[in-house]
């Protein structure tokens, strides 16, 4: 086993470190495999952007991070704010327009707020999220505080001039943010290699100096590796990085459908990616090396069943929210 880890440079990973991986990524695949079972009953009226297939990301990243460490994403958002430690009672809420909501009902799936775990806000705006994480970076320098904040984003939002713009000022100024592109090779239904001349993002943090470098997204240890170095560094005072985790989304853009059957992707494409099921593999890795029993996982399963169990319940019997909170939260400007 030590040997295994060596491979990554993660030989002090203890056994507890490496359940907490698996259990947080089977947690995401678990939520959103129950959105897709949930979701015909026509209940949530918001739409939903899944990521089963890139649970290793939000896990390897966010188990680096402290409670108070800032996480920035995107419309595809769920497991992000699970990873970091959002409850599954008022996510679920959240997507049922419920007042009990992380939002109180008025964001839906991809406008997820908690900032009691430090999630300040997703952004459904392609992009939308990486100036406020900047924006969050240079507030906890001025305020002295040792945050690290991480911008989740997608290889379509690599394209947004913000994304430049926002990394040229974090290294300006050293701020402590990584900058964490998912690429799923597709910006709604249109393929990188239709988009970009050079589909090497990673290699963007090199024209300002700063550091970035690729991973296999769907290795968790190898994002755990990357973002531990890359957190390190903010930590440190040694300016933003960049990880690249190459990955695939088994669903559709939008919805609990997969958009091969409309024409949007080659069928065979989603079943290579598939038989690379980050979960899967990594639940081969430590059974196989004695770490978890099947009985134990078995035990993790059947907690995460009942949470939902309980966080779905909880969000059918919750309230909708009263007329007279739509202009509460809202915040307008005055004209003379």
């Amino acid at each position: 086993m030590k040997e295994d880890l060596l491979k990554y440079g993660l030989s002090t990973l203890t056994k507890t470190l490496l359940i907490d991986l698996f259990a947080s990524m089977l947690r995401i695949r678990m939520f959103e495999d129950k959105i897709i079972e949930l979701y015909p009953e026509q209940e949530m009226k918001c739409p939903v952007h899944l990521c089963i297939g890139q649970e290793a990301i939000a896990a390897g990243v966010c188990l680096n991070l402290r409670k108070e460490d800032y996480v920035f994403s995107n419309h595809r958002g769920h497991g992000h704010t699970l990873a970091k430690g959002t409850a599954m009672k008022p996510l679920m809420a959240e997507f049922y327009g419920k007042i009990t909501g992380c939002s109180k009902g008025k964001g839906g799936s991809m406008h997820i707020l908690d900032i009691e775990n430090g999630i300040l806000g997703t952004s459904a705006i392609v992009g939308g999220g990486i100036p406020m994480g900047v924006g969050a970076s240079l507030a906890s320098v001025m305020k002295g505080e040792e945050r690290v904040t991480v911008i989740f984003f997608g290889d379509g939002a690599s394209e947004e001039g913000v994304f430049y713009e926002s990394f040229n000022f974090a290294a300006l100024k050293k701020l402590p943010v990584v900058f964490v592109c998912e690429n799923n090779f597709y910006a709604t239904n249109s393929h990188q290699s239709a988009r970009q001349a050079s589909c090497k993002i990673s290699s963007t943090a090199a024209p300002f100096d700063s550091h970035g470098t690729c991973v296999d997204g769907n290795d968790v240890l190898s994002v755990y590796k990357a973002a531990q170095e890359a957190i390190s560094r903010a930590r440190r005072g040694a300016g933003p990085s960049l990880i690249e985790a190459k990955t695939y989304r088994w669903k559709g853009h939008v919805g609990p459908e997969e958009d091969f059957e409309k024409g949007c992707r080659p069928k065979e494409e989603l079943l290579y990616w598939k038989e690379k099921c980050p979960v899967s593999i990594f639940r081969e890795f430590i059974v196989s090396r004695q770490i978890i029993t099947e009985n134990e996982i078995e035990s993790i399963s059947a907690g995460i069943r009942e949470e939902l169990d309980e966080a779905v319940r909880f969000a059918k019997e919750s309230p909708y929210p009263e007329a007279s909170e739509l202009h509460k939260d809202v915040y307008f400007g005055t004209r003379d």
